[in-house]
């Protein structure tokens, strides 16, 4: 098991490797395996791909964000004009071609609310917002729209044996209706990403609930 020390080191590495990330003016304090980031950042999509680095180095338990966002220049785009960037987006996205979806901007935070199909969907919308130019965060009220497609085990397992980083075998997967509580043990964070993502593929279901452990 690793260090407090040694995964913080790991997580900076991590951070400096990836080009998206000005790992400089990021802090990263660990403690008991849960990694803090702080710091300023030019973009939410900045912050978006520092998020995502920390979970891809093996060990982390867990992840809290101290990351501000504060756009470079005087003159930021003002609500209006993100808010029109945003649904412009949204109308020539190919995956979102089925979807209701509100828009709503305060002082450069993005709201979307409606209902899509699909959580691909949902992680689509959320994710094409993020990268765009006065955005300094995007909130998700977004809800799937109900289905009358059943959720069947064999399903969810075999979906599970397919998913990269997991070890079948040490999940259990509850399905109550349209939820699925996915529990027992994964080796990484990916893991972890890879066995909720099998989950969510499956037609019927409107909601994952996550009580997997990482490995120690």
């Amino acid at each position: 098991m690793k260090t407090d020390l040694q995964l913080q080191a790991e997580v900076l590495q991590e951070l400096q490797w990836d080009p998206a990330v000005q790992a400089t003016s990021l802090g990263v304090e660990v403690k008991d395996g849960v990694v803090t980031l702080s710091g300023l950042l030019d973009s939410a999509a900045e912050k978006w791909h520092a998020l995502h680095a920390v979970q891809r180095v093996a060990g982390v338990q867990g992840l809290a964000s101290a990351l501000t966002v504060r756009l470079p220049g005087l003159s930021p785009p003002s609500d209006a004009d993100i808010a029109a960037a945003v649904i412009h987006r949204l109308a020539w996205h190919a995956a979102l071609a089925d979807t209701e979806l509100g828009v709503a901007v305060q002082a450069g935070q993005v709201t979307l609310s409606g209902t899509v199909r699909w959580q691909y969907q949902r992680e689509a919308a959320l994710a094409c917002v993020h990268t765009l130019r006065g955005v300094l965060g995007v909130h998700d009220d977004t809800q799937l729209r109900p289905s009358t497609a059943g959720v069947v085990m064999s399903s969810l397992r075999e979906a599970l044996e397919r998913a990269a980083g997991v070890d079948a075998g040490q999940i259990q997967a509850l399905v109550r209706g349209h939820e699925v509580t996915l529990t027992g043990t994964v080796p990484h964070w990916a893991g972890r990403q890879s066995a909720l993502a099998a989950a969510w593929a499956l037609p019927g279901v409107r909601a994952v609930r996550d009580q997997l452990t990482l490995a120690g």
